[in-house]
């Protein structure tokens, strides 16, 4: 247990310090205002760290921060080294968080589910019950058809 909160304390370093570092330190243009640190995850054994980050843009700008963050990876990682005081520092991996393109399908397809049933809503406005309105039957309803049977 102890191991997982000092990987998750080290994580939310690293997070931080990439993203002060991009922010104000590594003057790389290809690393503008448009790339941002979405998550950061370190292996139990501290010798690894995945960081998760998005970019504001089209494909050409997000492989031209994915050129810039390997070309910076060596600084951020020193810069890591030295706001973590560990034994030693975990290798950096940049990975494009998958998240806006998740949440674009979802928005996608919830369009999708409200223009359908727009379109039943629409067909179904002038319509009658195939039965009557309510057709459950209720406690006391079946006495009076038994006794009006009788």
């Amino acid at each position: 247990m102890a191991d997982n909160a000092r990987a998750k304390r080290l994580a939310d370093l690293i997070r931080e310090v990439v993203a002060q570092k991009l922010q104000r330190g590594v003057k790389d243009p290809r690393l503008g205002t448009h790339v941002t640190i979405t998550d950061t995850r370190v292996t139990g054994d501290l010798r690894e760290a995945t960081v998760f980050y998005t970019v504001y843009g089209d494909d050409e700008d997000r492989a031209s921060a994915a050129a810039g963050l390997e070309s910076a990876k060596g600084i951020l990682r020193s810069e890591v080294g030295r706001a973590a005081g560990t034994k030693f520092t975990p290798t950096l991996t940049f990975v494009a968080d998958a998240l806006p393109e998740n949440a674009r399908t979802i928005e996608d397809l919830l369009d999708k589910a409200r223009a359908s049933d727009a379109k039943v809503r629409e067909v179904s406005s002038g319509a009658d019950y195939a039965g009557e309105a309510d057709p459950y039957r209720k406690p006391g309803e079946d006495d009076d058809e038994d006794n009006a049977a009788e």
